[in-house]
């Protein structure tokens, strides 16, 4: 890495870019509370997903080999392409700003909305169906309207955080991360006085090697729980010194995430049957197994039951879980709301959402927007669905993933071509290599999460071919089994439909880019 001294702002002149993106006077809304390590613990409840534990332990050993594999290959390409982005344009915006410098508005604005809107089917998907299972295995039942009314607070409680303004907000975050490492943390102690007290299921050499099939199922969930690291540079303008916190928080929350995710997957497998790992519960079932060390029983059809202080350890642990998924779409939504009011102030959408509010210091309009679509989103899900937890989960989950790369197929080349564009811009932190290193990781970067797309709108592609052994069906979602192109109509008729908001979304911002000449 190539160092240089920190400056107060990005240098200005000839050969270097308009960093405005349209906020003019907006700017002085914003207030740069924001240290070093409140990043640090913004990243790791960002990339520390709790959602997708169960989904990757599900896959039996070789989730860890893949693991270990895109660590390298994708996480830490991907890593230093926005250490150097985020160091060298720090502003507000930035993954918007990074592709309008690029590839110009129009295409910065479409593929900002994408980013943005899969925050709300994030929210209203994934993240809210898991949250009421955890609480339907470890409290009570929510039957009939108590569902939709306990989604509903999940959803708007997370609004609320998130148009706090950045002193108070910025608490959701270090209390997200603070969930993560005692939860996880505890599950792995707990796994440990299981295994001395019962033994754990044995894990042949030969279930760790890597397959495609493996592959194919895999590497959706293992990279979206690789990304994540450009959202603080959606607020660089709210931190103390961007140039300097981004590229080390990135460096170290990237370690951080690695422990934190691949222990409890481990501790999965250890403790429950391959055949009872699901994608939707096997965390929750793996908690439940072994707090049973604290009081409680398993019958021999594995059903769990927790007394004492194990019902007791249950319930702590049910609490943080639903805080931790509560406070990764808060995460998210923080970063990607500011970067999409940034995009509609500079003309890339209606001139009304880009407004920063003056008590809050945030974007309300567009937390609140957000808010909205995904509780529509959840109710019409649920109600798509017939209530089928696993069915809603698989298709919010790949929704999810889907429309995220999708934008990150258009950013990540962002890095190489600025390099060329603006090579006289100040760097604190560049990948190394120059040029050929800087297109190096784009195109690695580029690559996975394009072909994720792939695999995620057409589950087993490439499987059978060329002599790969397995069958595509396979590959689909459990609850999708038999059902192609229903899961295939799940995944694309939102993304077209997406596509065609964020094209309305641009030409109402027409007014705004005549004013802006």
């Amino acid at each position: 890495m190539t160092q240089t001294p920190t400056t107060s702002g990005p240098r200005q002149g000839p050969e270097s870019p308009d960093l405005s993106a349209g906020w003019g006077e907006q700017r002085t809304l914003l207030r740069k509370d924001l240290r070093r390590l409140d990043v640090l613990f913004f990243l790791i409840c960002t990339l520390v997903g709790l959602d997708t534990i169960g989904s990757v332990a599900a896959q039996g050993p070789q989730g860890l080999t893949w693991m270990a594999i895109l660590a390298v290959a994708f996480f830490l390409p991907y890593g230093l392409l926005v250490a150097e982005l985020g160091a060298a344009f720090p502003v507000q915006g930035g993954p918007y700003v990074w592709t309008r410098l690029a590839f110009g508005r129009l295409t910065a604005g479409v593929n900002q909305f994408l980013y943005w809107i899969s925050n709300p089917v994030w929210v209203g998907g994934s993240l809210c169906i898991i949250a009421l299972t955890t609480w339907e295995e470890f409290f009570t039942p929510l039957p009939g309207g108590w569902k939709y009314a306990a989604g509903l607070a999940f959803i708007w409680g997370g609004a609320l955080a998130v148009v706090q303004s950045v002193r108070i907000g910025k608490w959701v975050p270090i209390a997200g991360a603070v969930a993560r490492i005692v939860l996880l943390g505890f599950f792995l102690v707990s796994v440990v006085i299981y295994a001395a007290r019962n033994g754990v299921h044995a894990l042949p050499a030969g279930e760790f090697t890597p397959t495609y099939a493996g592959f194919v199922a895999l590497v959706p969930v293992l990279i979206f729980n690789y990304v994540g690291f450009e959202l603080p540079s959606s607020a660089a303008e709210e931190m103390r010194n961007p140039r300097r916190d981004i590229p080390l928080a990135i460096f170290r929350s990237g370690l951080a995430s690695l422990l934190l995710y691949g222990g409890p997957i481990l501790g999965i497998l250890f403790v429950l049957p391959g055949d009872r790992i699901g994608s939707l519960g096997g965390f929750i079932d793996a908690c439940k197994a072994v707090f049973t060390v604290y009081g409680g029983s398993i019958a021999a059809d594995g059903t769990v039951t927790l007394t004492g202080f194990g019902s007791v350890c249950g319930g702590i642990a049910a609490a943080g879980l639903v805080v931790g998924l509560l406070t990764s779409g808060v995460t998210w939504a923080m970063g990607a709301h500011r970067a999409q009011a940034v995009a509609c102030a500079d003309g890339a959408g209606p001139a009304w959402l880009g407004r920063i509010s003056e008590k809050h210091g945030t974007p309300v309009r567009v937390n609140l927007l957000s808010a909205v679509l995904a509780s529509a989103l959840f109710v019409i899900a649920l109600n798509l669905t017939g209530g089928d937890g696993e069915k809603y989960f698989a298709a919010g989950l790949g929704l999810t993933i889907c429309t995220t790369f999708i934008s990150y197929v258009v950013t990540f080349p962002s890095l190489a071509v600025l390099r060329r564009k603006y090579p006289d811009v100040p760097r604190p932190y560049a990948v190394p290599g120059g040029r050929a290193g800087a297109r190096l990781v784009s195109g690695l970067a580029t690559a996975f999460v394009a072909f994720t797309v792939i695999v995620l709108i057409w589950p087993g592609f490439g499987v059978g071919w060329f002599g790969t052994a397995g069958d595509p069906a396979d590959s689909l979602p459990a609850s999708f089994a038999g059902e192609r192109l229903q899961y295939t109509l799940s995944q694309v008729v939102p993304l077209v439909l997406f596509v065609g908001i964020g094209l309305v979304c641009y030409a109402l911002g027409a007014r705004t880019r005549r004013e802006k000449g």
